[in-house]
């Protein structure tokens, strides 16, 4: 996709109303693989082309996996883009699951949930201000991040994963719990799953946002957006199988209009 049909479509979607777009992250890929597709913009720069097309609309990420980058460079680079887009970032953040990919950058697999944690720490610290850090992985004092993100404390952390392990992370962590699991039986199990997590912590669901990423056109979009809203699903991300740029603006409104 050129980077004009991306900016228009940007601009489209923030003119048919939607609240936010996203983009994946994958940063080295085996030739000639489907999915994830071999070809991929770096999700942060395509971030950033949005911004510069738009002036309300969301950026999200879903997701970013902490552990390709280190904690410090990512903190920077997320409190940049919500800085300069006027705090609009929402910092959707996971541990991965690639492992190939990990061995390309070097990172090791094992421990990559110990790793995002640290990440996610040390995010909201720089975000906050600090100048001092020690975690396991990554320690500094006497030196910090500016400009800060526009939002006080930074941008909302969304955290991905569909395992127990990704439930409790997004408990303790974040600010929602993003999935992709929208089959309405296996949601409804991870739902029954995040609220006992919750619970262990003395919380409840309206402690936290629970977003849903399905891929559906506007057929299954008509079918499934009735049952998201039963289940108290907050956030729908329409992963469409297709694009069709000019088309693109009309089937965002519709999509918007079922979601309610």
């Amino acid at each position: 996709m050129s980077g004009q049909v991306l900016a228009r479509a940007a601009r489209d979607a923030e003119e048919a109303g939607a609240d936010d777009v996203w983009v994946s992250d994958h940063l080295i890929l085996p030739p000639g693989s489907t999915a994830p597709p071999y070809a991929f913009h770096d999700a942060l720069t395509v971030l950033t082309w949005a911004a510069a097309a738009t002036t309300r609309v969301g950026l999200g990420t879903s997701v970013l996996v902490a552990p390709y980058r280190h904690p410090v460079a990512l903190a920077k680079s997320l409190a940049s883009l919500d800085a300069l887009s006027g705090g609009r970032v929402i910092a959707g953040l996971a541990s991965g699951w690639m492992e190939p990919e990990f061995a390309a950058l070097g990172v090791p697999f094992a421990g990559r949930g110990r790793r995002t944690d640290e990440a996610i720490a040390c995010c909201r610290e720089l975000w906050a201000g600090a100048t001092a850090f020690t975690g396991r992985h990554v320690r500094f004092d006497d030196a910090g991040i500016a400009p800060l993100p526009a939002r006080p404390g930074g941008p909302p952390v969304w955290i991905g994963g569909n395992s127990d392990a990704g439930i409790r992370r997004a408990v303790r962590l974040g600010d929602a719990w993003h999935t992709t699991v929208s089959d309405e039986p296996a949601l409804r199990e991870r739902l029954a799953a995040l609220d006992a997590a919750l619970a262990a912590e003395g919380r409840d669901r309206g402690d936290i946002a629970v977003s849903v990423r399905i891929r559906a056109d506007l057929a299954r979009m008509a079918r499934v957006a009735p049952r998201l809203r039963d289940l108290g699903v907050d956030h729908v991300l329409v992963d469409p199988p297709a694009f069709d740029p000019p088309r693109f603006g009309a089937d965002v409104a519709e999509f918007r209009r079922m979601a309610g």
